[in-house]
């Protein structure tokens, strides 16, 4: 997809991937929404999934990306937004099926279990990945609690 505006996340384990998936994603033509942490040192997660969930959530940005070291925990965060559906992804297939079947608008990447080289191809898989709907939308529509 061209010009989407993608919400970018996440702690100091997976700050140094951040940098090359931005350096992609602006490559591509995308607008990149930096939520940071943008350093090694030591930072509490939710300070910066909070801000990146909520982009996705008001519609500020079409799709967040979220960074940790096993991606559990800023998925988690993530989750708790009613308008979010994170999807942790550590495979290709996960990151396509994701989009395909869950309509996910995030991803966690879990850093210190993936490649930088695995962490680009699952970004691009996923932003380039449509919705199926059809079956997975009637059971998408019933994942929020209202």
């Amino acid at each position: 997809m061209d010009g989407l505006t993608i919400a970018l996340g996440g702690d100091h384990a997976g700050y140094a991937y951040k940098a090359a998936v931005i350096e992609l994603l602006e490559k591509a033509g995308h607008k990149v929404l930096n939520f940071g942490t943008d350093t090694a040192d030591s930072v509490d997660y939710p300070d910066f999934v909070h801000p990146t969930s909520e982009a996705v959530e008001s519609k500020k940005a079409d799709f967040g990306i979220l960074f940790c070291g096993s991606g559990n925990g800023v998925a988690m965060t993530a989750n708790k937004h009613q308008g979010i559906r994170c999807a942790m992804a550590w495979g290709p297939d996960l990151a396509r099926l994701a989009r395909e079947h869950n309509d996910a608008n995030m991803m966690a990447l879990p850093c210190r279990f993936i490649s930088q080289h695995q962490a680009l191809q699952f970004v691009e898989l996923f932003i380039n990945t449509a919705f199926e709907g059809g079956r997975h939308e009637r059971r998408v529509n019933k994942i929020a609690c209202v």
